[in-house]
Order: structure tokens, then sequence, then C-alpha cells
């Protein structure tokens, strides 16, 4: 099954920026006609999501405790779907997983049937 690859984790200090990345493992597969999102899951929590893009771009959305510190964006061209995420705090701790949907809401984790293996961001205070 095609699998999508992170990248981009690592350890920052809180009010500091990271940015992630996600492509598709296979080559030659692409996901432009997919809707795509991120998630995430903090030590002992659930999947959340964070912020999400349908194919066109026309529609974006995100979860309210990265509103205005995060910003999805995707370069079908290039095969990308990036997340700028700045003004991190330590509560933004977690794994973060890339995700490419056929259809449904863009903030379900049930409309996603492609997942990366995720990266993980530790934020330290």
């Amino acid at each position: 099954q095609v699998q999508l690859v992170e990248s981009g984790g690592g350890l920052v200090q809180a009010g500091g920026s990271l940015r992630l990345s996600c492509a598709p493992s296979a080559s030659g597969r692409t996901f432009s006609r997919n809707s795509m999102a991120w998630f995430r899951q903090a030590p002992g929590k659930e999947r959340e999501f964070v912020a999400g893009q349908t194919w066109s771009g026309s529609y974006t959305n995100y979860a309210d405790s990265v509103k205005g510190r995060f910003t999805i964006s995707r370069n079908n061209a290039n095969n990308i779907v990036s997340l700028q995420m700045n003004s991190l705090k330590p509560e933004d701790t977690a794994i973060y997983y890339c995700a490419a949907s056929a259809a449904g809401r863009i903030d379900f984790e049930s409309s996603y049937d492609y997942w990366g293996q995720g990266t993980q961001v530790t934020v330290s205070s």
C-alpha cells in the first residue's frame, strides 16, 4: 500500500518554528486530487486533527489550538504537502502524521485512507 513519508520533525525551544513536509513513498504516485491533512498524537492522548486542505486548495481548516500559528500548504506539481509551525508551545509536542483522503470531511480522521509513519516534534519550555 502506498504510504506517505513525513520529514522535518525535531526538538525546538518554545517560540521557535519547524516546517514539516510530506510526500508519497512511491515514485509516480500522486495525491494531487486528494484532500491532505496533518494530525498529531501526544503521549497518552488520542490522535487529533491539526490542519487540512482540499485538493484544489480552495478550503483549509485548522484546529482552534493552532490557528494563527500553523499554516498548511501544498505543491501539487512537486507532490509535497507542508506544515509551517510558528510560535511553538510545549503542548504542541506530539507525533505528527500526514494523511491523504479520497472523500469526506477534512477534519475527520475516518476520511483518510493513506497515512505516514509520523515524525516527532518536541517543544521544550
